[in-house]
């Protein structure tokens, strides 16, 4: 009878462990789980950025052809597009780290702004808007951007699934511990709401 007397303890004891275990166990797995979702919309995002990196060289010949003396916004283009250099596809590290992500969104704004002024630009040149090759550039790169925009949002939409997650109680524990750090997300680049002011 005395014998008996430490099993009970023993088996509350180990009952905890195990579930403890397993709920430890089955959270670490659904932030791994979520990271990977985020980390995946975040190649999304670069895939679209990258496509559009590549028209912009052909789209700059194509308008240079007709529109020559339109040196400044066909130069604002170019070194918009070389000032992101590495930054189209760059490690997912800097989703954890506010400003270089900021610095990322920065220049992929200023790159926008500046095709943006492109597009603008070529409404004053009716033979270049009857180009068949600028045509099929300019309706490549409106799909582009339209991707852009799909993608950005599928991924804060991951990236805010994410974070919600790590930061509840008592996962934000086991976040903290394991190292998973909150993402940041996509806002909109300030004055995308305006048309770009183009003088000639």
């Amino acid at each position: 009878m005395k014998s008996n007397k430490w099993l009970f303890p023993v088996i509350i004891i180990a009952v905890i462990i195990i579930a403890g275990y397993s709920s430890f166990k089955g959270t670490y797995n659904k932030m791994v789980q979520m990271q990977e979702t985020v980390k995946a919309s975040w190649s999304q995002v670069e895939n679209v950025y990258q496509r559009r990196f590549d028209l912009i060289p052909n789209l700059v010949e194509t308008v240079k052809g007709y529109a020559a003396h339109e040196s400044e916004t066909l130069t604002a283009v170019t070194e918009a597009r070389a000032k992101l250099g590495g930054m189209v596809n760059i490690s997912d590290e800097v989703l954890q780290d506010p400003e270089a992500f900021q610095r990322f969104q920065q220049a992929q704004g200023e790159l926008s702004g500046a095709l943006q002024r492109l597009m603008v630009v070529s409404e004053n040149y009716p033979e270049l808007k009857a180009n068949q090759n600028f045509l099929a550039l300019q309706d490549q790169l409106e799909g582009t951007e339209n991707r852009i925009a799909v993608e950005r949002m599928r991924f804060n939409e991951s990236a805010r699934g994410y974070n919600t997650y790590i930061k509840q109680f008592p996962r934000m524990i086991i976040a903290n511990m394991s190292g998973f750090d909150e993402m940041a997300y996509f806002q909109a680049t300030e004055g995308a709401d305006t048309a770009p002011a183009v003088k000639f």
